[in-house]
């Protein structure tokens, strides 16, 4: 008997779409437009609407609301793959923390990539001018020193009054985060760049 049914062939059972995992049901997720991301959000409407609809199989509406405008996003029959309404989610959300639609849309693309964010007083507690003065350390003449964290970790980071946002894999975030941490705390950029460059050669070699 245990024989015959060492025999027997093994199910093969079709992937299951993203409605039946769900029992049916519709999954949703929601995002919030900050009041000074609209205007950009209606100018860039198609360029994200095209590759979440069209791509990624989501179905995605501007909900506008009195107080709150909302976008909605929410899988459909032919979702080839339920993950893509989160990689969609992450992707608006991205675009709304103040990222350029080509940063951000590289979230559709591969999976290592994420966002992050933390707050200038989460590191230091500033005040008035010492605040100005840690953004100022932070984006550089010009933007200088944060476009170099940026190309020397291959991150993006906005910076929005005291809110830091940071996207790319979650060691290249670390090593950024730590030298924007190291010039809240009051670190000069040319202390910061020579330690930034020695992490960032170490990573490299050990990978």
């Amino acid at each position: 008997m245990w024989g015959s049914l060492s025999l027997r062939t093994k199910p093969n059972f079709r992937p299951l779409k993203p409605h039946e995992m769900s029992d049916g049901q519709v999954q949703f997720r929601r995002i919030r437009v900050p009041w000074h991301r609209f205007t950009p959000l209606k100018k860039a409407w198609m360029e994200i609407f095209t590759p979440i609809h069209e791509q990624m199989k989501i179905d995605i509406r501007l909900k506008l609301k009195d107080r709150a405008n909302i976008v909605e996003l929410k899988t459909r029959a032919d979702t080839p793959d339920i993950r893509n309404l989160q990689r969609c989610a992450d992707f608006v959300g991205a675009f709304m923390c103040g990222f350029d639609l080509s940063d951000a849309i590289a979230l559709l693309r591969m999976d290592e990539l994420y966002v992050t964010s933390f707050c200038i007083k989460d590191v230091k507690t500033l005040r008035r001018e010492h605040l100005s003065h840690a953004i100022g350390r932070l984006a550089g003449r010009g933007g200088k020193t944060k476009f170099a964290i940026e190309n020397t970790t291959k991150t993006r980071i906005v910076i929005q009054n005291s809110d830091i946002y940071l996207l790319g894999s979650h060691a290249n975030i670390e090593i950024a985060m730590h030298s924007l941490c190291s010039l809240i705390r009051g670190s000069p950029a040319a202390k910061v760049y020579p330690k930034l460059r020695a992490v960032t050669t170490r990573a490299a070699e050990r990978f």
